[in-house]
């Protein structure tokens, strides 16, 4: 989720306003982008094998949504939407078949506030990637073959919620702010929210199956249901459970804070904490990641091996001004800070097979070395070996990293980064 939505309130027309004045800026750094030299992709150590995307405005079957926006246009979209968008995937992991994902968007347009018309799923998509140059500029098709929508007709959720009185209690942007998801060794999956922060378990239906699960260090955001009157929380607003990785038997969660506790004296640090499924309860263990700014966020995490994860660092800027996009490796060892190592930076990519090309009109980071210039890149998956999984949340229609003044489309892409698993 974009990191400061839920903390500023600048207008759509002041974000308008922004992107045209940046627009010749970046329309000369893509010029520089589009004639890089072969040299310079091959200095990069991760290169791009497959890209795909999903037009920002292919909505989905459902309620007509983002009535609570300002109707202001941004980036060629005016709400209120003609169904569900898809605003991007905050999270994604394994599908029904090979070669299929099932993504997952967050809350869907940033805020409690605004986003009770916004429906929780996960999509089943299977990107159909191009691998090579093509005579056409459009990305390449991404299937998109159904939805699981997240519900809790059993009412296991103890507080109000939406769609409170109706017979399937669909669940909605202002009840959750879905950004993370794991699959355990039954087939539950397990949903990293940010507003309590909560744990919350469903079938893989998207039914609810017991009450969310809280922090057990009293860990709670200002969106908690459970922050009472005058209480300080614990954690800023878009600063919960952004990140979670899960153990390779699928019998240990270790969902990640995306931004610094309010009490942390060092606000690089970000806790990681282990969740045992089987017992239904947090351990007690807890680690310290350090990200590189503490304006930076931990966007999304998987486990390599053993408790050796990868998770994404990200800035909060898209364009030419997009400065930190990279993925890092950490061990998991005995509790306490634990270093990291940077293993790919997803601004510098190569594209020695020339899948980028021809570019579309306007077109930031295209070329021999190939940029994932995009504000909230927010998910990683690795495929096996070397290879990678990465795509971004579009913040719909707000971003418009790629092409200048056109809301960003959904881009799937597929890289190696080499020395990524243990030989």
């Amino acid at each position: 989720m974009l990191l400061d939505r839920a903390r500023t309130r600048t207008t759509w027309r002041q974000l308008v306003r922004t992107r045209l004045a940046v627009v010749p800026a970046v329309a000369a750094l893509a010029a520089v982008v589009l004639t890089a030299t072969p040299s310079d992709a091959h200095s990069a150590r991760t290169t791009l094998i497959g890209r795909a995307g999903i037009p920002a405005t292919d909505y989905q079957p459902g309620p007509v949504s983002g009535t609570a926006l300002d109707p202001a246009t941004v980036n060629g979209v005016t709400p209120p939407f003609d169904g569900q968008p898809i605003p991007g995937f905050s999270a994604a992991i394994t599908g029904r078949h090979r070669g299929q994902l099932l993504a997952m968007p967050d809350n869907g347009f940033g805020a409690k506030t605004n986003s009770a018309d916004f429906l929780l799923r996960a999509y089943y998509v299977t990107p159909r990637y191009r691998t090579g140059p093509s005579t056409s500029s459009a990305l390449a098709p991404v299937s998109i073959d159904g939805f699981v929508s997240f519900r809790d007709p059993d009412h296991k959720i103890p507080f109000p919620i939406v769609n409170e009185s109706t017979k399937d209690r669909l669940l909605t942007g202002a009840d959750f702010d879905i950004e993370s998801l794991q699959r355990d060794a039954a087939g539950n999956l397990w949903i990293g929210d940010e507003f309590g922060p909560f744990l919350v378990e469903v079938d893989k239906t998207g039914k609810v199956l017991q009450a969310p699960v809280p922090l057990a260090d009293g860990t709670k955001s200002p969106q908690s249901p459970y922050l009472k009157t005058g209480e300080t929380p614990s954690v800023n607003a878009s600063s919960g459970f952004e990140a979670m990785a899960i153990s390779t038997d699928g019998r240990t969660l270790y969902p990640i804070l995306e931004g610094a506790k309010v009490a942390e004296t060092d606000k690089t640090r970000r806790t990681v904490y282990e969740f045992d499924i089987r017992k239904n309860s947090y351990t007690g263990k807890t680690w310290t990641i350090s990200v590189d700014d503490p304006a930076f966020s931990v966007a999304d995490a998987q486990v390599l091996d053993g408790r050796r994860i990868a998770w994404l660092e990200r800035d909060n800027f898209e364009g030419a001004e997009a400065k930190v996009k990279q993925i890092k490796v950490a061990e998991l060892g005995k509790p306490g800070p634990v270093a990291s190592k940077t293993v790919a930076d997803l601004l510098k990519i190569a594209d020695p097979r020339g899948i980028t090309t021809p570019a579309r009109t306007g077109e930031f980071g295209v070329g021999p070395t190939y940029s994932f210039p995009l504000q909230s890149v927010e998910t990683i998956l690795p495929l096996g070996g070397d290879r990678v999984f990465v795509t971004n949340d579009n913040n719909f229609p707000g971003n418009d990293g790629r092409i200048a003044g056109k809301a960003d489309d959904i881009e799937l892409i597929e890289i190696v980064v080499p020395g990524l698993r243990k030989r």
